[in-house]
């Protein structure tokens, strides 16, 4: 399908996105706002791979909003930013929301490009493992990671998890009780040729020890390696 929805209130820089991701083999549908973007999503029935968001955008929902809105009602959908290099905090308050990844303006048509690839990728993977012959789990103490429907559960109950969420927790299941590097975890989950910060996976995993840990503050599970990274510990 490789179908991408873009919000941005600025013409020129909507008009760019578009004609850049057509040639890159992408089918693109644009949105000036956040009311215009959810009632689109809404219209197709969620049929949208990758929704990019501009979050300064005019009107009652911005970028940010669109994008909680996003997260509230589909967990797999790909949500990427396009933020100013003055928005420090909503790039953070976007991750903790649910989003997958973001871009600084002004930004190469590569650049936007590798990281739809990327964010896409995660989505396709999803959709291979949906299918009927595709069964594994992984078991951590009381975790369960089933990659076959990508749900998640602590103690039997049920954890809603992003798609970066879920590739995080799969890699860290998978080398429990490893110091992973801040550097692996990014070219795992993010992809090799990733050109982002680092800071990315500090985001993603406060998220999830917000989600999983019984003290979050203390967390038992995902342990910080000082000067390292992180450590998967049952």
């Amino acid at each position: 399908m490789r179908k991408i929805l873009v919000a941005e209130d600025e013409q020129n820089i909507r008009e760019f996105v578009v004609i850049n991701l057509k040639r890159a083999g992408y089918e693109a549908v644009e949105a000036s706002n956040g009311e215009e973007a959810l009632r689109l999503y809404d219209l197709s029935g969620g049929d949208f791979d990758v929704v990019i968001l501009d979050i300064m955008m005019p009107g009652m929902l911005d970028g940010l909003e669109v994008c909680r809105e996003l997260r509230r009602v589909s967990s797999t959908v790909g949500i990427i930013l396009l933020t100013a290099k003055t928005q420090e905090m909503d790039k953070v308050t976007g991750l903790m929301m649910g989003a997958d990844d973001y871009v600084t303006k002004p930004f190469s048509p590569s650049e936007l490009v590798a990281r739809v690839d990327a964010v896409y990728r995660r989505v396709a993977q999803y959709s291979r493992a949906a299918e009927p012959n595709f069964s594994e789990e992984l078991r951590s103490g009381g975790f369960v990671l089933n990659l076959r429907n990508r749900s998640f559960t602590k103690d039997g109950r049920p954890v809603e998890l992003t798609q970066v969420e879920f590739q995080i927790m799969e890699y860290f299941i998978s080398n429990a009780g490893k110091a992973l590097k801040r550097a692996d975890i990014l070219k795992h989950v993010w992809g090799s040729g990733y050109v982002g910060e680092e800071k990315i996976v500090d985001v993603n995993i406060r998220r999830l020890r917000m989600k999983i840990e019984d003290e979050p503050s203390s967390p038992r599970h995902i342990v910080t390696v000082w000067g390292l990274g992180y450590r998967w510990d049952e």
